[in-house]
């Protein structure tokens, strides 16, 4: 039986679109190349640093060389598993401020601010934190807070407050900035991915089928999207949608695909010998991510996960999950964080954090020096861009990947920022009973030039790649999709996935990710978007002037 729409991907936006189109009664095939979720290794918090390592379940992409950084090669993963990267990330939930979604409106995105938005945001959700106007209770996607049995939590909370920074009790309402508890989607001890609060339910149905193999292009009759070619066990075939064609692969994947099948921009494609079908150079470009670096201190009490970081501690914490679903193995240890401006002027915060009670690189290979924390900090707001283009004209041949990371001279100083920052909030008194001396940077690493030396040798990704398939006018040259998310140029095909936002947004993008595959849903359904909800965000009422404080 031909189903109503083909979406290709079950990753975040995918797996919450396909769930309200099959709840509005329509029938859909959900293409998906990776394999199942099941296992501790996803679905155990703790064991966030395995996922994305593991070729099973991650695509293995990497950055070009990348000249600002010393020409090194950046890991990019991106899920290649049933949740997509919503099974393999770090479990952190953050909407975005509201300004973000404000600018994507005057960017072009009509209907896309944060009025507009809200309303998905509270649908999707079923937040047991926080409850507000804000908030939503009644979603399929569960969001929790850690229990910060660790008194180092609480410690960075306090730092900040001592800092002279403001705490907040919902930085996913009404006030981001700030120093709170930290939110992940986590539900009863597992990883609440988009698999398990979307895709599972939608299966239950009986109107979504998951078809497994690799989408190679999408098909097209008479200039209109009629199905998608997919490679798998059985040969190629092409899987035919009685309405739409929806992609939902990733801000690295879809442009690959719309590439693929000769959407994208003219000279490249036809420099590989593909058929232009129209003419769009924005696809692609407007790559955007955040990096962060990891600011190490030891510690002076042995309170840390450290204790646990041998094969003994993990293989008790892993019994203890696998028999009780509680414990260390329960959380993914980012439960504490904070939203701060770098200077007066800037209106809604530019720099996050996110504390660690361990210090340890994030791939999980490497402790350093013992006992010790970490806060992983960075920009939210980069001004570099970069692209997604095709290496070959070959669906098995990963893209070339150039984030241009550090390409602009405001790069470097809010990252010098971010440092010195967070070294005046460790100094604080709530520290004093924890911190030795700073492993990384190291303490003698002050001057601008050392500072930069170390962002150059040091900064990561946060693996948070977005803008590849922007939202935007018809007229706009760079805009990939309008405001309802249709390809320009095409009919029948829509991107709904993290490669639509117009400009990153203030902190990780499972979040918001999400939101853009629950909205979707209702401009495919064709049946009116929920009613705007006008709730302002809380601005700090002297941040023209002054960069924290009363």
């Amino acid at each position: 039986m031909v189903p109503d729409y083909v979406i290709v991907g079950a990753g975040s936006a995918g797996c919450a679109l396909a769930y309200r189109l099959v709840m509005a009664g329509k029938r859909v095939d959900l293409i998906e190349y990776g394999g199942s979720d099941v296992g501790p290794f996803i679905q155990m918090p703790a064991a966030l640093s395995y996922p994305m390592n593991m070729r099973r379940y991650d695509w293995g992409f990497a950055s070009e060389p990348e000249p600002h950084l010393g020409g090194r090669r950046l890991v990019t993963p991106r899920g290649k598993v049933i949740g997509g990267s919503s099974s393999i990330n770090g479990m952190v939930f953050v909407r975005g401020h509201a300004r973000d979604f404000d600018h994507w409106a005057e960017a072009g995105a009509t209907g896309w601010a944060y009025a507009d938005v809200l309303p998905y945001f509270k649908r999707m959700e079923n937040s047991h934190g926080a409850v507000s106007d804000y908030r939503g209770t009644e979603g399929p996607l569960h969001v929790t807070r850690g229990s910060r049995r660790n008194p180092l939590f609480n410690a960075f909370i306090r730092a900040g407050r001592e800092a002279g920074y403001p705490t907040t009790e919902d930085y996913n309402g009404a006030r981001q900035e700030g120093f709170a508890a930290m939110e992940a989607t986590i539900w009863q001890g597992r990883r609440w991915s988009a698999a398990n609060a979307y895709l599972r339910p939608a299966q239950e149905t009986g109107l979504l089928r998951l078809r497994r193999g690799l989408a190679q292009r999408v098909v097209f009759e008479q200039g209109r999207a009629v199905g998608v070619e997919v490679r798998n066990t059985r040969g190629i075939n092409v899987f035919r949608a009685r309405h739409e064609v929806i992609l939902s692969a990733s801000s690295i994947n879809t442009p690959k695909l719309l590439m693929l099948s000769g959407i994208g921009p003219a000279d490249h494609l036809a420099s590989l010998g593909i058929e232009i079908r129209a003419d769009r150079p924005g696809v692609g470009a407007n790559l955007q991510d955040h990096l962060e670096i990891y600011m190490q201190y030891s510690a002076t009490q042995p309170i840390t996960l450290y204790s646990h970081w041998n094969l003994w501690g993990k293989g008790s914490i892993g019994a203890q999950w696998m028999a009780t679903g509680t414990g260390l193995g329960a959380s993914n240890q980012f439960e504490s964080c904070g939203f701060i401006r770098s200077q007066a002027g800037i209106e809604y915060p530019d720099i996050q954090y996110h504390f660690l009670p361990l210090a340890v690189r994030y791939d999980g290979r490497a402790a350093a020096e013992g006992h010790g924390f970490q806060v992983h900090v960075g920009p939210m707001r980069s001004r570099s861009r970069g692209t997604v283009r095709l290496r070959l004209a070959d669906p098995n041949a990963a893209p070339e990947i150039r984030f241009n990371y550090m390409s602009h001279p405001e790069d470097w100083a809010e990252f010098r920022a971010c440092v010195r920052l967070t070294r005046e909030i460790f100094d604080q008194p709530a520290f004093a009973a924890f911190k030795g001396h700073e492993i990384q940077p190291g303490a003698e690493v002050t001057t601008d030039a050392g500072i930069d030396a170390f962002i150059r040798d040091h900064a990561e990704s946060a693996f948070h790649p977005c803008g590849t398939a922007r939202i935007g006018q018809a007229e706009d040259r760079m805009a990939v999709v309008d405001p309802e998310l249709r390809v320009i140029g095409v009919e029948g095909l829509r991107v709904a996935d993290s490669s639509v936002f117009p400009r990153i947004t203030n902190g990780n993008l499972n979040a918001p990710s999400i939101m853009v595959g629950e909205k979707a849903a209702d401009h495919v359904l064709g049946q009116g978007m929920l009613a705007p909800l006008n709730l302002g965000p809380e601005i700090e009422p002297n941040w023209q002037v002054a960069q924290r404080g009363p």
